[in-house]
């Protein structure tokens, strides 16, 4: 475009000096003269249909703001103490609200700059043509939009004159780079941007949508909200739609649609012209999504009524931004007196007329329509038609004030005491770049009583209005200020209310927070975005993005924040567990004390001496004590309780299975002897047999302090046997540093000296009961076997449960009261009954030899052989 505008100026400088003559009285600029001009433009008619360059008259962004201009160039050339002795002049344009054509209207602007070469040039008597030179512009006003200001701006920069605009508020124009030339009274968006990130923010909002009208406003508005909100963090942008600039039918309704397909992001951010954004609140509409889009408008939007003209229920809650301005009284004054009669300068103001009292004026020549009303020309401003000052008029007269301040400052510093007398030499012609300088240089109060300043890149200072549109609860439904705007946001939440006068914050958030206890599982490149997924099990919330596993002596609290101690438990003695092993061991030490004291008072009867006295006390002291590791086992752990509980789980078994392993082993060996040779086997006397005895029971001992010195006896907590998939129910259990390995490692001994007896027992089972306890023995061994077969599958078949120790511990006890009862039962109880109850049976008939019993053994032996061979009959010797 920049090439074009090259190739238009070369064009220029060719023309005739007809064209030249002609372009005096352009017909679509006003002129007024003065000492120094300055160019205007405005946007005096919108963009014209395909082939036209000018559409309908725009009232209030067209006529208003050129008025406003109007305005203060008065009010500054009647300031004596202003510009004293200079009366400023002006070129104003219309841009028809497009920018290729405004950049061909400002070619205006430059036509003094440009040298012409008129030398080949003569009129038709052969004289050279007096060639009117066309007035210089030293600064222009302008323009409205900012695509318009841009096109202007590179045209401008090359002919450095400096341009002030009163509403082009696009972030790229603030590059000074590219547009050294170009200030503006009104901030950037980038400004706007950081005004409504920081509402949606106060909002409590993260996640919302954004629309923009294609072009340089809406896109670079919508992209500076974008890039602030990634630098800021905290707010992700769902859609970033773009309104096209002819849409097609239905082009609105598939916006709708698409920023449906992320329904949560109520939000809109929306920077737009006011014909899309009607248009979109009309789609809203059809597709009865009233109240559920929360819209968030640019200074494109403001206080207007058009853009929610009976659209009202849509629009309800629309949150919108405005440089903050004020109501020019003195305006108003001005304008509203405005007529026919005193205002021909302004050459549209006749279209001006018709339009905004609905009635057509009489011209020569032209029949009016019949059907119209004449305009009277006795009509008045806000007497006969609405009125209502448009909100860029405070900015439009602070730019020219700039301007007019700006040339005050070079009229004192360059003309000194010549500053009274007009114009001097130094400042004709005005220099581009030295004006910029003041321009820029400029501090004043405003029309509005605000200060107007630039900074280094030509912005003013961000100062937004923030409005509410409300329909509800208000005498007046419309816009309501609720808060501004100035480098921080003050906004009022409480004056705030949505769609159907609701007074609280509506939500626009991708993912609501997580509860106490659940992790953040991000949505990947939607930093907004996320799962919650709970911290299960035995994990606590670390950070809100992090689960960790509680250690092994804690639990997570019940809201999973943080890790609390477990308990810690033992096996209590009112604990079902404890009280049936307890009182199942309490009988069974009645019992053995019982046969202890009846085997003392009756120790030399021969029942009590043929069961073979010191063997009996043995046995029954391991039997005693295989009754006492019950209390052990239930006991509270501590050094001592496991230090016993090491020693007498295996010696009491090892004890009572040792000395019936020596009774089996003494009777087998006997009778064995017997069927070879009539001398007796070794080792059988009562001392024999108890040295053998304490000899089997010192492996057992002698094992258990080997324990003790490579692992000394010591307590623990074990947290991993009570630790179910529910953290609740876990605890510690106060143990014995006892395994289930350990533990039958230390009855490993007691059941090989068990199965051993057992076996012995079997290969006595056909002695004659007349001469020994075989027998007995041999019932005991099976049973106790029964006992045992049967504690392996419970013992370790509840390995899983939640109450493993109380089960096991149990378990563990029954059997071993249940075996040393077998052996109690079978071996002395009977024999206590005829001690106490059948004494005359506890009588010596006659004294037993052991040739008696080697007798006895081959009468035996004889007999299991003739069974096997198939005899039934036996004949005793008769010759005994």
């Amino acid at each position: 475009m920049l090439s074009l505008a090259l190739l238009l100026l070369l064009d220029l400088s060719a023309l005739s000096p007809a064209w030249a003559s002609h372009q005096h009285f352009l017909p679509h600029s006003i002129k007024i003269p003065g000492d120094i001009t300055l160019g205007g433009l405005f946007p005096i008619h919108a963009r014209g249909p395909h082939g036209l360059p000018c559409g309908e008259l725009k009232k209030e962004k067209g006529i208003h703001r050129m008025e406003a201009m109007l305005y203060a160039l008065d009010q500054i050339n009647g300031d004596p103490s202003l510009l004293p002795n200079i009366t400023l002049g002006a070129r104003i344009l219309d841009t028809c609200s497009r920018d290729t054509y405004a950049l061909e209207q400002s070619l205006t602007f430059v036509q003094a700059l440009i040298q012409k070469d008129t030398s080949d040039i003569r009129c038709s008597d052969g004289r050279p043509p007096v060639i009117r030179k066309p007035e210089r512009v030293v600064a222009v006003i302008g323009a409205s939009a900012s695509s318009v200001s841009i096109m202007v701006a590179n045209i401008l920069r090359l002919f450095e004159i400096p341009q002030v605009s009163y509403a082009s508020t696009a972030p790229e124009l603030s590059d000074n780079n590219r547009y050294d030339f170009f200030s503006r009274v009104v901030p950037p968006d980038s400004y706007q941007a950081q005004a409504m990130l920081d509402i949606v923010k106060a909002l409590g909002w993260n996640y919302v949508s954004t629309l923009a009208s294609e072009g340089n406003y809406g896109e670079s508005g919508v992209d500076a909200f974008m890039q602030i909100s990634r630098e800021a963090g905290g707010v992700c942008i769902a859609q970033s739609v773009k309104i096209p600039r002819e849409p097609t039918d239905g082009e609105f309704d598939k916006i709708i649609n698409r920023l449906m397909e992320t329904s949560n992001a109520r939000g809109v951010i929306i920077f737009a012209n006011e014909d899309d954004i009607k248009q979109v609140l009309e789609a809203a509409k059809r597709a009865n999504l009233t109240g559920h889009f929360l819209f968030v408008g640019s200074d494109s939007w403001g206080a207007k009524s058009s853009p929610v003209m009976e659209l009202e229920d849509v629009a309800e809650g629309a949150v919108t931004i405005l440089p903050k301005r004020a109501s020019i009284d003195g305006f108003d004054q001005y304008f509203t007196s405005r007529s026919l009669e005193n205002n021909r300068r302004n050459i549209w103001f006749n279209e001006f007329w018709e339009d905004d009292f609905r009635c057509k004026l009489t011209r020569p020549g032209v029949e009016v329509d019949p059907g119209k009303k004449k305009c009277t020309g006795q009509e008045r401003i806000s007497r006969d038609s609405p009125y209502e000052q448009e909100g860029k008029v405070q900015f439009v007269i602070d730019a020219v004030y700039a301007v007019a301040y700006a040339l005050h400052s070079m009229q004192q510093q360059l003309c000194g005491d010549q500053s009274d007398g007009g114009v001097c030499r130094a400042m004709d012609p005005v220099e581009g770049r030295s004006l910029l300088g003041y321009i820029r240089d400029v501090n004043f109060n405003g029309s509005a009583g605000t200060s107007v300043l630039f900074n280094e890149n030509g912005d003013a200072p961000g100062r937004y209005d923030i409005f509410q549109f409300q329909m509800t609860n208000h005498s007046h439904p419309g816009y309501h200020v609720i808060g501004q705007w100035t480098n921080n946001l003050r906004l009022n939440l409480e004056e705030m209310q949505w769609s159907g006068g609701d007074k609280s914050l509506p939500d626009s958030i991708c993912s609501y927070p997580c509860k106490p206890g659940e992790r953040k599982k991000m949505v990947k490149g939607v930093p907004c975005c996320w799962h919650c997924e709970l911290c299960d099990g035995y994990r606590y919330q670390a950070d809100q993005f992090t689960c960790e596993t509680c250690p092994p002596d804690m639990r997570p609290v019940p809201n999973r924040t943080a890790c609390r101690p477990t308990p810690i438990i033992k096996l209590e003695w009112n604990s079902p567990w404890a009280l049936v092993p307890a009182s199942l061991s309490m009988l069974g030490i009645v019992a053995t004390c019982t046969v202890v004291v009846t085997f003392v008072r009756f120790n030399d009867t021969p029942i009590v001496r043929a069961s073979g006295r010191e063997l009996s006390y043995v046995l029954l002291t391991g039997i005693f004590l295989i009754y006492l590791i019950t209390f052990l086992m239930i006991a509270e752990p501590g050094v001592v309780v496991c230090a016993f509980r090491r020693l007498l789980l295996g010696l009491g078994m090892a004890i009572t299975y040792s000395a019936m392993l020596t009774k089996t082993n003494r009777i087998y060996r006997i009778f064995e002897q017997g069927k070879r040779s009539v001398a007796p086997p070794k080792f059988i006397s009562p001392t024999s047999q108890l040295l053998i005895t304490f000899i089997l029971v010192s492996v057992q001992v002698l094992g258990v302090f080997a324990w003790f010195v490579v692992v000394p006896p010591h307590t623990i907590v074990d947290y991993e046997e009570l630790r179910p998939p529910n953290p609740d129910l876990a605890r510690g259990i106060l143990k014995c540093d006892m395994s289930d390995l350990s533990l039958i490692c230390c009855l490993s001994y007691s059941m090989v000296l068990m199965v051993t007896c057992t076996v012995y027992a079997v290969k006595s089972r056909g002695v004659p009961e007349t001469f020994n306890e075989a027998k007995p023995i041999g019932f005991t061994m099976y049973t106790t076997c029964i006992v045992w077969l049967a504690f392996v599958p419970i013992f370790f078949g509840t390995a899983q449960s939640t109450e493993k120790m109380f089960i096991q511990t149990a378990t563990l006890t029954v059997s071993m009261t249940l075996s040393a009862s077998v052996s109690l039962g079978m071996l002395y109880i009977p024999k206590v009954y005829v001690i106490l109850f059948q004494p005359e049976q506890n009588i010596q008939k006659r004294k037993r030899s052991f040739k008696g019993v080697v007798q006895a053994a081959q009468l035996s032996h004889k007999s299991v052989r003739e069974n096997q061979n198939g005899g039934s009959n036996f004949e005793p010797d008769r010759t005994q």
